[in-house]
């Protein structure tokens, strides 16, 4: 399995990649070490996520894309508000 920076993970899919219990991946979760969104009654988390724990040097670059994508979202959202 491959882990695509732009897609979305299950944490069950994570846990598999990076064969830790489910236990840990949900300790991982609640203290942050991989970020996860909830989407109704699930998780998911992005493939970015899990490169940044494995790889610590392409978090820098991973996460200003991140910023950038998150800052262009709200400023699109405040438009659309003030419409």
């Amino acid at each position: 399995m491959k882990i695509e920076e732009d897609l979305l993970y299950t944490p069950k899919e994570v846990q598999a990649y990076l064969k830790i219990s489910s236990s840990t991946m949900t300790r991982m979760m609640k203290k942050g070490l991989i970020l996860a969104a909830r989407v109704g009654k699930q998780y998911r988390i992005r493939g970015a996520e899990v490169l940044i724990f494995l790889s610590p040097e392409l978090a820098g670059k991973l996460r200003q894309k991140y910023r950038k994508a998150r800052e262009w979202l709200h400023e699109n959202d405040e438009e659309a508000k003030n419409e």
